[in-house]
């Protein structure tokens, strides 16, 4: 495996992020990580099996314009950052059992800094905006929403559609792969990114 102890995958909301990753770790035998679970920021403002937003996420999404939530997101991942950075320099420097990280946290610009290590490799996935929306919105079971509710699932949309999209031209610039998600099995995702950073299928 070319001495590669962690992979990095990075993408917005409902790209796939959590099943690929967990699919890649089993693939390589590597433990599997969120970024999410090292700091919540304000998250999905609908309510799930796992999750009941407190009010101050509905407030969020409710008072901030997109470009506002993306500011504000950009800097809870800055403030992050060195906890990632621990984490992974842990994989990188111990003996045992390698990692995949997966995370919207992991920003190229910040990820391009660590790929320099020849033990650590990095993705970024994508989806096609319409495929964001459907899962969103099946998520949230938009159709039983009042508009109010509906009006917070659109903004958070709207952020995940432009974090991608400045995502992207950051992993362009710094030299990143990238693998689109949309319409692949989670069997065929797992080869892409293996195949993207290097490592052999199967």
């Amino acid at each position: 495996m070319q001495d590669v102890r962690v992979v990095l995958i990075g993408g917005t909301s409902h790209t796939g992020k959590s099943t690929v990753a967990r699919a890649v770790a089993e693939r390589l035998g590597f433990d599997c990580r969120s970024t999410d679970r090292l700091a919540r920021h304000p998250g999905r403002p609908w309510r799930t099996p796992q999750w009941e937003p407190p009010p101050h996420v509905a407030e969020h999404y409710a008072t901030l314009g997109v470009d506002e939530l993306i500011t504000s997101v950009l800097e809870h991942y800055a403030r992050l950052w060195p906890r990632i950075e621990e984490l992974v320099a842990d994989r990188v420097t111990a003996d045992g059992i390698g990692l995949v990280l997966e995370g919207s946290a992991l920003w190229p610009g910040r990820v391009a800094g660590l790929t320099t290590v020849a033990s650590t490799r990095a993705v970024c996935l994508t989806a096609d905006h319409a495929v964001l929306r459907e899962r969103m919105r099946s998520s949230a079971r938009y159709e039983e929403l009042t508009d109010p509710e509906r009006y917070l699932v659109d903004k958070f949309l709207a952020r995940a559609e432009r974090f991608q999209s400045l995502m992207t031209r950051a992993a362009d610039t710094h030299g990143l792969a990238r693998v689109d998600t949309t319409g692949r099995s989670v069997s065929e995702l797992a080869d892409a990114v293996l195949t993207a950073v290097g490592l052999p299928v199967g």
